[in-house]
């Protein structure tokens, strides 16, 4: 692949993203009035992960898909979790077809527009390292877990720079046993070469995500999260080998 090609590609890619986000904006605040009556803004939230799908359709380099057993009630609340290569993994798991909220990096709310739309789609902002956002962050998620949405975490809490999963932190787990609701696990492989790391440019990546099979978390306490944590990310470990074996 040539870099004139891999600069034009990412040159239009690029252009999509920004036209999909002017766009939305106004849609999403009509919508956002149209149910005022759901306070999960689960509507909303849910067309705004349409721009995902959209930027990644868009991009010829990528070939982006999902499998496993999808909720059969969009509406029952999880604690999703899931390994994290890449920015793009954000835009891959928005191909699931059921809304969630994500707890995100607080910078990322304060971009023009695009930190509207994630205000808009009721996404939790959380300031890495600061004790106090963090609770905060918790219960903005238990809150939106009690109005029948999902939350969606990556417990690494960042990118892990090899090939192996970074230790996974308690947040997300304490938090499915405080609000009696389930683990759901995804795995995730090849979205690391999709937006390699200090290059503005897109590369080509088939990627996928397997939607898991929920765990439980009724009867636990806090002093099950070690354990609990644990099984959860051997289970993401086992399946994200198995989708890398298929993707050789």
């Amino acid at each position: 692949m040539s870099r004139l090609w891999q600069s034009l590609v990412s040159v239009w890619t690029w252009l999509v993203l920004v036209a999909c986000v002017l766009l939305w904006l106004p849609m999403m605040a009509l919508l956002r009035l149209a149910t005022l009556g759901d306070p999960g803004r689960y509507w909303v939230g849910y067309l705004f992960r349409a721009i995902s799908r959209v930027v990644a359709a868009s991009n010829p380099l990528w070939r982006f898909t999902y499998t496993g057993a999808v909720p059969a009630d969009p509406r029952r609340p999880y604690v999703v979790v899931s390994n994290h290569e890449s920015f793009a993994d954000i835009l891959l798991i928005s191909h699931l077809p059921w809304e969630m909220k994500w707890l995100s990096k607080a910078e990322l709310f304060r971009i023009p527009v695009m930190g509207w739309l994630m205000h808009l789609a009721g996404d939790v902002p959380v300031k890495r390292g600061v004790g106090p956002s963090a609770i905060e962050a918790m219960a903005r998620c238990r809150q939106i877990l009690s109005r029948r949405v999902s939350v969606m975490i990556f417990p690494e809490g960042t990118r892990s720079p090899t090939a192996d999963l970074l230790p996974f932190k308690d947040g997300a787990f304490h938090l499915a046993i405080d609000a009696g609701v389930p683990i759901l696990p995804l795995a995730l492989h090849g979205t690391a070469t999709a937006l390699p790391k200090h290059d503005w440019r897109f590369a080509r990546s088939t990627a996928i995500v397997e939607v898991l099979d929920p765990i439980e978390t009724a009867g636990l306490t806090p002093a099950d999260v070690p354990a609990l944590k644990e099984r959860v990310r051997g289970t993401i470990v086992e399946a994200r080998n198995r989708l890398a074996r298929q993707l050789a």
